[in-house]
């Protein structure tokens, strides 16, 4: 859990983040165009993030294959299609916020988990 905690936080960066970013400098693209970057930098972040958190316990070349594996489990697309779907476009609302962080964290808990059991890896712990 405390490494997916990691991998969320670095999806939460480049995805609402993003977001934010479209939104507060008015800057009007298409919806599809704009998630589609906010996917794009989600990624990004969460895999660098994660890669540079796990550097110090497995090799890199293994730390970014498991930040790779995680970040694309958490469904990045299905969940920006949830976030336009209940929003209706790509604006950040407070309420939407909790739901997508518990869509993006809960998949790659289980992949998570066994990755860094095979390496026997207590992740920040």
């Amino acid at each position: 859990s405390r490494n997916t905690s990691w991998c969320l936080l670095g999806c939460t960066i480049g995805d609402f983040g993003t977001i934010a970013f479209f939104q507060f400098a008015k800057i009007y693209w298409p919806t599809i165009y704009i998630m589609s970057l906010a996917v794009f930098n989600a990624l990004l972040t969460s895999i660098a993030l994660e890669t540079a958190i796990l550097r110090d316990q497995i090799a890199v070349k293994v730390g970014l294959k498991t930040a790779l594996g995680m970040s694309m489990i958490s469904i990045k697309v299905s969940m920006n299609f949830i976030y336009v779907l209940l929003t209706g476009g790509a604006k950040l609302t407070l309420w939407i916020m909790p739901i997508m962080l518990i869509i993006e964290f809960v998949p790659p808990l289980p992949y998570n988990y066994w990755r860094l059991k095979k390496w026997s890896i207590d992740c920040c712990g």
